[in-house]
């Protein structure tokens, strides 16, 4: 993301956890030198990580007059709701900006951005979104609103990435080798690209990480304790929020989320009568 805005001309400042360096890329020594920035992206992993950069260090109060921060981070609906009242506090602008896309499709700019925020505060910041994305969606104007549509779609893609583990467990066990399977229905009921994308890796049994099973497992953490906050009682989250997190508990955290098909299907070989 960082590199499409420098082919695009801008001046790119940045800091990160892991201080690795990017070409043309200024890395700053601190997070509240790069707030003196007119536009501050933040693309961490989880809540934890936002609070302990930018809350607990008091970062906000230090920041530039005017500065519109743009959230891109996969963060709970709490923790949304929290930054509201910080970045009123600190009288700048918040604009959540959660993103659909794995890292290969980040590097060609092709990210979906699922925006919400006020509308002054979009429009400044919109430009630069048509540089690392696509199509960018109005959610709305409560920045908690995007980060809720992001982690419902997360939770619909690791749905679909159970639904076809478990129809492989069916058909395979009935003589239909998977790649067959999974040619007939991404050609009549299923030709999405999250389909696409992890019926390849559940057919070749290839799960190098784009999207750790271990931060798969978080985001369904966090659908969980949206539906909570709610009263709302989802089973089929339920389910598969079990499933990934037993997946993560038997060692496979580091693997892509989509492990937690292969993870089914040896399950079922090895366990055919693990309860229900």
């Amino acid at each position: 993301m960082a590199l499409k805005l420098v082919a695009a001309g801008h001046r790119v400042t940045a800091w990160n956890r892991s201080g690795s360096h990017l070409e043309g890329v200024d890395i700053m020594a601190t997070p509240v030198e790069v707030l003196q920035s007119e536009v501050v992206l933040t693309m961490l992993s989880d809540d934890d990580a936002i609070r302990s950069v930018l809350v607990d260090t008091n970062a906000f109060a230090h920041a530039r007059p005017g500065l519109v921060h743009v959230v891109a981070s996969t963060i709970s609906v709490a923790f949304a709701q929290e930054l509201v009242t910080y970045h009123q506090q600190a009288g700048i602008a918040y604009v959540a900006a959660p993103v659909l896309g794995r890292p290969d499709v980040a590097a060609k700019g092709e990210l979906n951005i699922l925006v919400a925020g006020a509308a002054a505060a979009i429009d400044a910041v919109r430009p630069l979104l048509a540089i690392i994305g696509k199509r960018v969606w109005d959610m709305g104007e409560q920045p908690p609103t995007a980060h809720a549509a992001k982690i419902a779609c997360n939770m619909m893609i690791t749905m679909a990435i159970e639904a076809m583990a478990e129809a492989v467990v069916l058909t395979e066990a009935n003589g239909l080798a998977r790649d067959r399977f999974f040619e007939l229905i991404l050609g009549t009921l299923f030709g999405s690209r999250s389909y696409q994308l992890y019926a390849a890796n559940i057919a070749q049994e290839r799960y190098e990480p784009g999207f750790k099973a271990s931060l798969g497992l978080k985001d369904l953490r966090l659908a969980r304790e949206a539906a909570e906050q709610l009263g709302r009682q989802l089973p089929m989250l339920t389910a598969i929020h079990r499933q990934m997190g037993d997946a993560v508990a038997a060692g496979h955290g580091a693997r892509d989320w989509s492990v937690v098909a292969d993870f089914t299907i040896n399950r079922q070989r090895d366990e055919p009568d693990f309860p229900r």
